[in-house]
């Protein structure tokens, strides 16, 4: 951008609007054209000189899915614009998702103008809602249809603010096209954006603290539960340093990514969608258990002490009861605590390991590889150990893992070795969110291998999203494990035939996806991803990923199509047929 285009005054209302995304540093804006936002379409084009850059997406779900990636690599908001009601409707799944997994997001919505007289025929009648952000409004953080053009950019500031500050999650503007197409006609008050970002968040209370370090001082069996924690190297190294102070049992969370080595001595269990019988009994001898922002904690605690209250001490840091709301039951089951730390869950680690002073850290690396498999019959756990036997030495970022999968199959020893899970538990959101994790590695600077393994059923559901990756270069390997099957409903509908005396050969009607079968690499290749074709078998799945590696050096993304034994690890298995 030019020092005049940077200086130069709005003239139309959308100017205003392009010009407050460009200054609150939203390095990118996630779009699927749309009508109703076509003045700031041209404005981000014409005035702001494409910045924030447009990222042209196939469809919304996957615009939001990409700003979803992105916020679980830096920490950040991405913005998307989503045109009018039907285009918040296709992006509602993602929205939801974000918000589950407390991520970031500035969404810029638009109607066409409310004001009747202004509307084009038929489709600004069509594409006009009296209350937008009504579609979302249960599971947004904030949101907001300002009247003015000055409301308008004191609305994308605030809403930054409120999407930035903990617990996180995405906020709506829905800013009317009438606005948009609106001349300036006098210069508005400066914004000060600087003095307006989020607030510094509140240290954790001295009192508490001591409380919660005489409890821990006198706790003989401490059961640490990570779940949502941050990516943020200095806070991995305090949690391992105050684990080791106080010989604390850890037990983490797949679905939450990596918060703690898998190969640490005092890793109990191996991480999974739920606590496996390791981790259940580690609870139960606790005499006190610190929940750090574990996703349902409560739940959990129902599930390993189902006919006795927990006597142990409970310490818990969590900022979520700030984003429970009536509708969405998503903040899980009511808990009890004798210390509550209303803070982010690091900052109570790092108030914790200096009142202690706790500083040596251990830091194991992976534990070593199993014995590589062979033949043409795989499972998703032969699939890990092959991708691990390439793949440990480029240290991989696991930005999406198959539901069978724990952290025995991808062990971890950074906090960026695995992202966990989408938050809203839908699927087809593992495209997009492997695309803005991938763009938010290379924009970093990261090292990391960016990698995604999706369920064919996942990579079906959106791979459209894979072009906005391809047509920014952006370095993605992506795994698919075609088992031509939605096989978790398989495991459902067994366990209802079985209690129902009925056939279990009937488990898979309904649910298979043959007749014909999709040729997933066909698909990967229409949207320009290198895709070899159908992977049969572990020298088959080795040569090809030896190729993949040199098509990421190059900014390509690749696509493994491997075909799959169905079936889950026993234990995950034993947990959808019980609902654990």
């Amino acid at each position: 951008m030019t020092e005049e285009t940077l200086n130069q005054a709005p003239e139309w209302g959308s100017d205003v609007i392009a010009q407050t995304l460009r200054d609150l540093d939203l390095r990118y804006v996630a779009i699927n054209p749309g009508a109703s936002y076509r003045g700031i379409h041209d404005s981000l084009v014409n005035f702001t000189g494409n910045d924030p850059e447009i990222l042209l997406c196939v469809h919304e779900e996957a615009a939001v899915a990409i700003a979803h990636g992105w916020a679980k690599i830096t920490g950040r908001p991405m913005a998307v614009a989503l045109h009018s009601n039907v285009g918040l409707m296709h992006g509602s799944m993602g929205i939801f998702n974000a918000f589950c997994d407390r991520v970031p997001m500035v969404i810029v919505g638009a109607t066409g103008p409310l004001d009747a007289a202004r509307r084009r025929p038929w489709i600004e009648w069509i594409h006009t809602a009296q209350d937008q952000g009504a579609l979302i409004r249960d599971f947004v953080k904030w949101d907001d249809q300002p009247g003015s053009v000055a409301a308008a950019r004191d609305a994308l500031i605030q809403g930054t603010a409120v999407a930035a500050t903990a617990p996180r999650g995405p906020v709506y503007i829905n800013i009317d096209a009438a606005l948009q197409e609106e001349r300036v006609t006098r210069p508005l008050v400066d914004p000060d954006i600087a003095r307006r970002g989020s607030p510094v968040a509140a240290t954790p209370v001295p009192d508490l603290l001591e409380r919660a370090a005489s409890i821990l001082k006198t706790g003989t069996h401490i059961v640490f539960m990570m779940g949502r924690m941050s990516r943020e190297l200095a806070d991995w190294d305090r949690r391992i340093a105050l684990a080791e102070y106080l010989g604390a049992r850890v037990v983490t969370d797949f679905k939450t990514g990596s918060t703690f080595p898998t190969n640490h001595r005092l890793t109990v269990g191996r991480a999974g969608y739920f606590p496996d019988p390791d981790a259940k009994t580690a609870l139960t001898e606790a005499d006190v258990i610190v929940n750090f922002d574990w996703l349902d904690f409560g739940g959990t605690l129902r599930s390993v002490f189902p006919d006795r209250p927990v006597t142990a001490k409970i310490i818990s840091a969590s900022l979520d009861s700030f984003a429970h709301r009536g509708w969405s039951k998503d903040g899980g089951a009511h808990y009890p605590a004798d210390v509550s730390f209303l803070n982010e869950p690091d900052q109570v680690v790092h108030a914790l390991a200096n009142l202690l002073d706790a500083r040596e850290a251990q830091k194991p690396g992976l534990p070593p590889l199993s014995t590589p498999p062979k033949g043409k019959t795989l499972t998703p756990q032969d699939i890990a150990i092959l991708l691990r036997s390439k793949l440990d030495d480029v240290k991989p970022c696991l930005i999406r893992g198959p539901l069978s999968w724990t952290g025995d199959d991808w062990p971890v020893d950074h906090p960026l070795g695995a992202l966990g899970y989408d938050g809203g538990g839908g699927i087809g959101s593992g495209c997009g969110m492997a695309v803005g994790a991938a763009l938010a590695l290379r924009d970093t600077g990261s090292d990391r291998l960016p990698l995604a393994v999706l369920g064919d059923g996942d990579f079906l559901m959106n791979a459209s999203a894979l072009w906005t990756g391809i047509n920014k270069r952006v370095p993605l390997l992506v795994v698919v494990l075609n088992n031509r099957s939605f096989y978790n409903d398989e495991v459902h509908q067994e366990t209802v035939a079985k209690h129902r005396n009925r056939p279990i050969e009937n488990k898979h009607v309904g649910i298979v996806m043959s007749g014909p079968d999709i040729d997933v690499s066909s698909v990967a290749r229409g949207f320009g991803a290198w895709s070899p074709g159908l992977l049969q078998g572990a020298d088959a799945l080795l040569a090809a990923i030896d190729e993949a590696l040199s098509v990421l050096k190059h900014g390509g993304t690749a696509v493994l199509e491997v075909e799959t034994a169905k079936g889950y690890a026993p234990s995950m298995a034993n947990a959808l047929r019980s609902g654990s």
